[in-house]
């Protein structure tokens, strides 16, 4: 239940019904992390917690509050309460080009600090020397993942542990294999797969997500290409060069 879910545009029942369908199907097999518990209205957000049931929920990611661009102290306070109040570990998410207000290092490390619930960063701002200072000041057990697709094997040797990925929807086990070899500092290795992904990630994102990922999952069969207002489906051109890159890959 996050960006690539379409979570914007699901009725709480939705969600709701996701969450249940999930948890099912999961049955504790792989950590389960809930993507729905973002916003910029900290109480609401606090309220919402009373109405989900967590029983096989390992974790949230919750973005940051956008649109009302909060200072930093604001962004402090606002993850303090739901820290406060959260069953399970919190992974914070940053991304500013969604939301026009990034978290500063400084305040991720504050936060990180500051509450035990407060574990993790899925960082998608592309900024690897934000991410080297992050990575040297959190502690040891703080889980650093890239929330950007294209810049992850820099982001891994930056010090970052692994990726919440939109192109793993299509590709997981290429992608983890990308992961597996950077965690093991294999990274002549990973850099080979990288390159061969690399244009296939500009396709995806040129039109946004979950456009893109969508457009590629129908071409493999996986299902249809259709998103909710407002986002349309994919263009023709975009459609093309996700195909063209489909077939090279085809040949990895």
């Amino acid at each position: 239940l996050g960006t690539t879910a379409e979570t914007a545009t699901l009725t709480a029942m939705e969600e709701i019904m996701i969450i249940e369908k999930t948890k099912e199907i999961n049955g504790g097999r792989v950590p389960l992390v809930l993507g729905n518990l973002g916003g910029n209205n900290t109480q609401v957000l606090l309220d919402k917690f009373d109405k989900i049931d967590f029983d096989g929920v390992d974790a949230i990611l919750s973005v940051s509050p956008y649109y009302n661009k909060p200072s930093q102290r604001g962004i402090f306070e606002h993850y303090s309460e739901l820290a406060r109040k959260s069953p399970v570990p919190i992974i914070i998410y940053n991304v500013p080009s969604r939301t026009a207000s990034r978290i500063e290092t400084d305040t991720i490390v504050r936060l990180a600090k500051t509450h035990e619930k407060i574990g993790g960063v899925k960082d998608a701002t592309g900024d690897m020397v934000e991410a080297t200072k992050m990575a040297k000041s959190v502690d040891s057990d703080f889980i650093m993942l890239s929330g950007d697709d294209p810049t992850t094997l820099p982001f891994m040797a930056c010090g970052g542990h692994g990726v919440i990925s939109v192109i793993a929807n299509a590709f997981p086990g290429l992608f983890t294999e990308m992961v597996s070899y950077a965690r093991e500092g294999n990274y002549s290795q990973a850099l080979v797969i990288h390159q061969k992904l690399i244009e296939l990630h500009y396709w995806l994102y040129v039109e946004g997500n979950p456009v893109g990922i969508k457009s590629c999952l129908s071409s493999l069969g996986f299902c249809t290409p259709e998103v909710r207002l407002p986002l349309v489906e994919a263009s023709e051109i975009t459609r093309k060069g996700i195909a063209k890159e489909l077939e090279k890959i085809k040949k990895y």
